[in-house]
């Protein structure tokens, strides 16, 4: 054996051999480290991450360490404090949310950790990671002073603006009859809803964008306000287009939007149609 091959078959050796040794050694350090951030969490009183903390896979490890076995009652302890801590703050945050709501002129529905205001708007909270989500967007804070802010400017967004129901029906019958005549298809026929999405918004721009399409003469329109907005025309209760037609959308999940149906449930929506009263 040359000394190539020598030095080569020892190092193969030694890794083998200190590979367990040091899988056991991160290991350990592992559980020093879920130990330490226990330690600080309760020097902050940061009841509500170390609820979470102590709820974990690494928590049933440390009890189960035979090293460890002295930490077991007082991680008991501590889920116990942490909890009776969560479920204070839990109930004390459910008041305060419904209380500065009710201040802002919004009921707010709490399920908790879920709550909505009106169709098309509604969150959750997650305690452990002080955030709020409100309709998919990340609000990094759990104030709820923070939060029925943002549920009010989103309102104003989507609900408070001008809205006449028949104009809007008459304007996406527009914009369904512009596509079937572009693919001859009769009318009735359904048409992809992402396609009539595209278009839709496309017929709202102004004749000016066209000759210079800089952002900011585009006039955009979200799906959520699409959503809500057929949602307000489902729930003005009109019918249907100026000249007798009815709306109609097929669910599906290929190709879909997520919109809201005539009784106000968000589901995926494939097609849109517009057919004889």
């Amino acid at each position: 054996m040359d000394n190539e091959d020598f030095l080569q078959v020892n190092q193969e050796q030694l890794t083998a051999i200190v590979r367990p040794f040091q899988q056991e050694l991160n290991r350990c350090q592992r559980l020093a480290d879920f130990i330490k951030q226990c330690i600080r969490c309760a020097g902050r009183d940061d009841f509500l991450r170390l609820d979470e903390l102590l709820n974990t896979k690494p928590a049933t490890e440390v009890v189960q360490e035979e090293a460890l076995a002295e930490c077991a009652p007082i991680l008991e302890s501590l889920r116990a404090d942490a909890r009776e801590k969560v479920e204070k703050y839990r109930l004390e945050f459910i008041e305060d949310l419904t209380r500065l709501g009710n201040d802002a002129g919004l009921a707010i529905d709490i399920d908790f950790p879920r709550f909505s205001i009106l169709k098309g708007i509604d969150g959750e909270i997650a305690f452990s990671e002080r955030t709020t989500t409100i309709n998919k967007k990340v609000l990094k804070s759990i104030d709820p002073r923070r939060i029925v802010a943002a549920l009010v400017r989103l309102k104003k967004q989507l609900y408070d603006r001008p809205f006449n129901p028949q104009e809007y029906i008459d304007g996406l019958y527009e914009t369904y009859v512009g596509i079937c005549k572009a693919d001859n298809l009769a009318v009735g026929q359904p048409v992809p809803i992402q396609r009539f999405y595209l278009q839709h918004v496309i017929s709202l721009q102004s004749k000016t964008f066209f000759t210079n399409m800089d952002k900011a003469k585009f006039r955009g329109y979200s799906l959520e306000q699409f959503s809500v907005d057929l949602w307000r025309y489902f729930e003005s209760g009109i019918g249907g287009t100026s000249d007798g037609k009815l709306l109609d959308l097929d669910p599906g999940r290929n190709f879909s939007l997520w919109l809201l149906d005539g009784v106000g449930e968000r589901r995926q929506i494939s097609s849109i149609s517009f057919k004889e009263d």
